[in-house]
Protein backbone atom coordinates (compact mmCIF):
# COMPACT_ATOMS: atom_id res chain seq x y z
CA UNK A 1 0.00 0.00 0.00
CA UNK A 2 2.81 2.01 0.90
CA UNK A 3 4.71 2.00 -2.15
CA UNK A 4 1.85 2.52 -4.71
CA UNK A 5 1.16 5.99 -2.54
CA UNK A 6 5.15 6.61 -2.54
CA UNK A 7 5.08 6.14 -6.68
CA UNK A 8 2.02 8.53 -7.21
CA UNK A 9 3.19 11.05 -5.13
CA UNK A 10 6.96 10.71 -7.52
CA UNK A 11 4.92 10.88 -10.16
CA UNK A 12 3.06 13.92 -9.78
CA UNK A 13 6.52 15.57 -8.60
CA UNK A 14 7.79 14.86 -12.11
CA UNK A 15 5.06 16.45 -13.68
CA UNK A 16 4.87 19.48 -12.01
CA UNK A 17 3.86 22.69 -14.00
CA UNK A 18 6.40 24.05 -11.61
CA UNK A 19 9.27 22.15 -12.02
CA UNK A 20 12.20 23.82 -13.69
CA UNK A 21 12.27 23.04 -17.30
CA UNK A 22 15.77 21.97 -18.71
CA UNK A 23 16.74 24.05 -21.77
CA UNK A 24 18.07 21.96 -24.88
CA UNK A 25 20.22 23.14 -28.16
CA UNK A 26 21.20 21.23 -30.98
CA UNK A 27 24.21 20.15 -32.36
CA UNK A 28 24.79 19.71 -35.86
CA UNK A 29 21.46 19.41 -35.69
CA UNK A 30 20.69 16.76 -33.51
CA UNK A 31 19.16 17.66 -30.14
CA UNK A 32 21.53 16.96 -26.84
CA UNK A 33 20.31 18.31 -23.42
CA UNK A 34 21.79 20.64 -21.58
CA UNK A 35 21.97 20.29 -17.53
CA UNK A 36 20.49 22.51 -14.74
CA UNK A 37 18.44 25.63 -15.90
CA UNK A 38 19.33 28.76 -17.60
CA UNK A 39 19.12 32.29 -15.19
CA UNK A 40 16.42 34.56 -15.49
CA UNK A 41 16.81 37.81 -16.91
CA UNK A 42 16.19 40.74 -14.64
CA UNK A 43 17.19 38.44 -11.56
CA UNK A 44 20.90 38.51 -9.86
CA UNK A 45 23.52 36.91 -11.72
CA UNK A 46 24.43 33.61 -10.59
CA UNK A 47 27.88 33.50 -8.81
CA UNK A 48 30.68 31.26 -10.45
CA UNK A 49 34.11 30.03 -9.84
CA UNK A 50 36.69 29.43 -12.45
CA UNK A 51 40.36 29.75 -13.20
CA UNK A 52 42.74 31.64 -15.31
CA UNK A 53 45.65 30.34 -17.58
CA UNK A 54 47.62 30.10 -14.06
CA UNK A 55 45.07 27.85 -12.50
CA UNK A 56 44.53 30.84 -10.11
CA UNK A 57 40.65 31.00 -9.02
CA UNK A 58 38.97 33.87 -10.85
CA UNK A 59 34.71 34.55 -9.54
CA UNK A 60 32.16 36.66 -11.49
CA UNK A 61 32.51 39.12 -7.68
CA UNK A 62 35.78 40.10 -8.56
CA UNK A 63 34.10 42.02 -11.51
CA UNK A 64 31.48 44.11 -8.88
CA UNK A 65 31.51 47.30 -10.14
CA UNK A 66 31.78 46.75 -13.52
CA UNK A 67 29.56 45.64 -16.47
CA UNK A 68 30.34 41.67 -17.41
CA UNK A 69 29.98 40.45 -21.02
CA UNK A 70 30.49 36.42 -20.46
CA UNK A 71 30.89 34.57 -23.76
CA UNK A 72 30.46 31.38 -23.76
CA UNK A 73 31.89 28.20 -26.18
CA UNK A 74 32.03 25.07 -26.25
CA UNK A 75 35.82 24.93 -27.62
CA UNK A 76 38.27 27.18 -28.70
CA UNK A 77 39.59 24.72 -30.68
CA UNK A 78 36.98 25.18 -33.60
CA UNK A 79 35.97 27.49 -35.84
CA UNK A 80 33.40 29.57 -34.51
CA UNK A 81 34.36 29.49 -31.21
CA UNK A 82 37.48 31.38 -32.03
CA UNK A 83 35.88 33.74 -34.09
CA UNK A 84 33.40 34.79 -31.40
CA UNK A 85 36.67 35.15 -29.15
CA UNK A 86 38.62 36.75 -31.99
CA UNK A 87 35.37 39.18 -32.73
CA UNK A 88 34.74 40.15 -28.42
CA UNK A 89 38.65 40.63 -28.40
CA UNK A 90 38.61 43.55 -30.66
CA UNK A 91 35.17 45.16 -29.26
CA UNK A 92 36.24 45.11 -26.22
CA UNK A 93 38.77 48.15 -26.60
CA UNK A 94 35.59 50.47 -27.87
CA UNK A 95 34.98 50.24 -24.17
CA UNK A 96 36.04 51.72 -20.94
CA UNK A 97 38.36 49.14 -19.58
CA UNK A 98 37.34 50.74 -16.24
CA UNK A 99 33.30 49.89 -16.37
CA UNK A 100 33.58 46.90 -18.88
CA UNK A 101 35.44 43.43 -18.63
CA UNK A 102 34.40 41.01 -21.61
CA UNK A 103 34.96 37.15 -20.48
CA UNK A 104 35.37 33.84 -22.54
CA UNK A 105 34.93 30.69 -20.63
CA UNK A 106 34.86 27.63 -22.28
CA UNK A 107 35.61 24.18 -20.42
CA UNK A 108 39.12 23.70 -22.27
CA UNK A 109 42.30 23.51 -19.90
CA UNK A 110 44.06 26.63 -19.26
CA UNK A 111 46.82 25.31 -21.23
CA UNK A 112 45.01 25.03 -24.59
CA UNK A 113 43.73 28.48 -23.71
CA UNK A 114 46.78 30.12 -23.28
CA UNK A 115 48.40 28.37 -26.34
CA UNK A 116 45.21 29.58 -28.84
CA UNK A 117 45.41 33.45 -27.01
CA UNK A 118 49.09 33.17 -28.17
CA UNK A 119 48.87 32.05 -31.70
CA UNK A 120 46.00 34.15 -32.17
CA UNK A 121 47.31 37.40 -30.95
CA UNK A 122 43.72 37.28 -28.35
CA UNK A 123 44.97 39.92 -25.58
CA UNK A 124 42.47 42.51 -25.05
CA UNK A 125 39.60 39.99 -23.40
CA UNK A 126 40.04 37.75 -20.43
CA UNK A 127 39.84 33.74 -21.43
CA UNK A 128 39.04 31.62 -18.36
CA UNK A 129 38.29 27.72 -18.01
CA UNK A 130 35.30 26.29 -16.55
CA UNK A 131 37.57 22.75 -16.71
CA UNK A 132 38.19 22.30 -13.11
CA UNK A 133 35.15 22.62 -11.21
CA UNK A 134 32.30 23.21 -13.95
CA UNK A 135 30.61 25.83 -11.86
CA UNK A 136 30.36 28.49 -14.34
CA UNK A 137 28.27 25.33 -16.43
CA UNK A 138 26.14 24.39 -13.20
CA UNK A 139 25.33 27.79 -12.50
CA UNK A 140 23.80 28.69 -15.81
CA UNK A 141 22.26 25.30 -16.87
CA UNK A 142 24.99 25.29 -19.97
CA UNK A 143 26.44 21.73 -19.42
CA UNK A 144 25.96 19.71 -22.41
CA UNK A 145 25.17 16.33 -21.03
CA UNK A 146 27.82 13.49 -21.71
CA UNK A 147 30.20 16.01 -23.42
CA UNK A 148 31.48 18.32 -21.12
CA UNK A 149 31.11 21.04 -23.14
CA UNK A 150 29.57 24.76 -22.76
CA UNK A 151 26.81 25.80 -24.68
CA UNK A 152 27.31 28.76 -27.06
CA UNK A 153 25.69 31.75 -25.10
CA UNK A 154 25.97 35.45 -24.02
CA UNK A 155 25.39 36.81 -20.90
CA UNK A 156 25.42 40.90 -19.49
CA UNK A 157 25.25 41.35 -15.94
CA UNK A 158 25.35 44.62 -15.39
CA UNK A 159 27.36 46.91 -12.35
CA UNK A 160 24.95 45.52 -9.54
CA UNK A 161 24.91 42.10 -10.36
CA UNK A 162 21.61 41.42 -12.23
CA UNK A 163 21.35 39.94 -15.45
CA UNK A 164 20.65 42.18 -18.09
CA UNK A 165 20.83 39.86 -21.12
CA UNK A 166 21.11 36.00 -22.30
CA UNK A 167 20.99 34.61 -25.53
CA UNK A 168 21.07 30.51 -25.68
CA UNK A 169 22.40 30.42 -29.33
CA UNK A 170 19.70 27.60 -30.50
CA UNK A 171 22.81 25.45 -32.65
CA UNK A 172 25.74 24.99 -31.52
CA UNK A 173 27.71 25.29 -34.76
CA UNK A 174 26.10 28.83 -35.36
CA UNK A 175 27.21 32.25 -34.42
CA UNK A 176 25.46 34.56 -31.17
CA UNK A 177 23.85 37.74 -32.49
CA UNK A 178 27.35 39.88 -31.65
CA UNK A 179 25.45 43.14 -32.87
CA UNK A 180 22.95 42.75 -30.47
CA UNK A 181 24.71 41.74 -27.61
CA UNK A 182 27.54 45.18 -28.36
CA UNK A 183 24.47 47.22 -28.46
CA UNK A 184 22.93 45.50 -24.83
CA UNK A 185 26.31 45.94 -23.50
CA UNK A 186 26.50 49.67 -24.30
CA UNK A 187 22.95 50.27 -23.30
CA UNK A 188 23.42 48.31 -20.52
CA UNK A 189 27.04 49.87 -19.42
CA UNK A 190 26.02 53.99 -19.83
CA UNK A 191 22.98 53.35 -17.80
Amino acid sequence: MFKPLLLAALMAVCVSPYAAERASVTMGGKPVALSGTLPEVGQAAPGFRVVDSAFNPVALSDFKGKTVLISAVPSLDTGVCALQTKRFNDEVGKFDPKSVVMLTLSTDLPFAQKRFCKVEGVENIQVLSDSVWRNFAEEYGLLIENMGLLARSIFIVDADGVLRYSELVPEVSKHPDYDAALKALTDISSR
